[in-house]
């Protein structure tokens, strides 16, 4: 990296405060895929739906531009590039992308975007792209965590802003990017093995359909689910772990091979909406009966919290993905000079068959 390390000094935190009170900050519902977004007109999101923000401890990191090393602008004359990592297939990253370009849209902001399509080196090449276009700020949902140094590097060079959203790059906050928005995912894993040890009663083999290999939220989110069982359920086994990608169609074939493997198998915690409406799927085929198998999944999908109403679901963490408010109002406080947290974490609700009928509008 080329840019110079400043030494932090104490600043004032009005820009703080004004952030963490954003947390009834709205965004759009979900298209049916990224060029059908651009064309129909998008409803916005139900009541209550918008991430709100869990307040930042005492001594929380910051980040100020001086610090940083960029310069003040006025988001309204920005253009912000926009870099998506996977297909619009999922239904999270569709919500996603439509929570940004509704907020660009609703603040006159400029935005590019491009999506990676879920290749990695085609993500590294968009974000250069978005430089090259004249991005003066970039909001990135990475695909990886890891290998992002030609594009910190562009960006320090040409002194553009980064926020981070959804996964976490690999590198240092305020140096190599702002700020980090997401949920906790360690929490999340915890929240997901609270729902499985109720559904299942503590006891009895179960198994874990792993996100992607290489980002944060399959690693935090396992960690989390590993150590609630073995605090709250130690009879409670994980007797099968493999990898789903996030994607329904890889978690159906790994339940298959599940089903062949484990006959016996109690419950299974699918690291994503996806992945655990293809293990229903892969249930379906196999001729088990809703319940017969126990899912707890992370995301808070339409499909999936109907899959709680229809008795296929135990259970479903939030994952909010509408991103949109709070990645455009951390990009404004940041360039009028305020701070801003270095980590934005959201504070997620969850779906059981208590509340999933009535909840059911605020999901995506």
């Amino acid at each position: 990296m080329q840019r110079t390390t400043h030494r932090p000094r104490l600043l004032t935190r009005p820009g703080v405060v004004a952030l963490a009170a954003a947390v009834a900050l709205t965004a759009g519902a979900c298209a049916k895929s990224e060029d059908d977004a651009s064309k129909d007109t998008q409803s916005p999101a139900a009541a209550g739906a918008e991430q709100k923000v869990v307040t930042p401890k005492p001594g929380s990191k910051t980040c100020a531009i001086d610090v940083y090393g960029a310069e003040k602008l006025d988001l309204k004359n920005a253009t912000v590039g926009f870099s998506q990592s996977e297909k619009e297939a999922n239904p999270f990253r569709i919500a996603e992308t439509q929570s940004i370009k509704d907020e660009a849209k609703k603040r006159g902001v400029k935005l590019l975007t491009a999506n990676a399509q879920s290749q990695f080196s085609k993500q590294i090449s968009d974000v250069q792209d978005l430089l090259a276009k004249g991005a003066d700020l970039l909001v990135i949902a990475p695909l990886n965590s890891d290998g992002w140094d030609p594009v910190l590097q562009a960006a320090a060079a040409k002194k553009v802003p980064i926020v981070t959203i959804d996964r976490k790059i690999n590198a240092t906050a305020c140096k190599d990017y702002v700020s980090f928005i997401a949920s906790d995912f360690v929490e999340q894993g915890r929240r997901a093995a609270d729902q499985m040890i109720e559904a299942t009663g503590g006891k009895g083999e179960v198994a874990i359909l792993l996100g992607s290999a290489g980002n944060n939220v399959t690693t935090e989110r396992t960690k989390g689910f590993m150590e609630r069982i073995a605090e709250k359920a130690p009879e409670l086994k994980v007797v099968f772990e493999q990898t789903g990608d996030f994607a329904r169609e890889k978690g159906q074939q790994v339940t298959e091979q599940l089903i062949q493997s484990k006959p016996g198998i109690k419950g299974i915690y699918a690291e994503n909406d996806e992945m655990g409406l293809g293990a229903v799927a892969a249930l379906k085929g196999a001729g088990k009966k809703a319940g017969d198998v126990k899912i707890v999944t992370v995301d808070g999908t339409r499909n999936a919290v109907q899959g709680i109403v229809d008795g296929w679901i135990s259970g479903v963490i939030e994952s909010n993905p509408r991103f949109g408010p709070l990645a455009f109002q951390t990009l404004d406080t940041f360039t009028e000079g305020e701070e801003v947290p270095q980590d934005v974490i959201i504070q997620d609700s969850a779906y059981d068959a208590d509340n999933a009928k009535t909840e059911i509008a605020k999901a995506y």
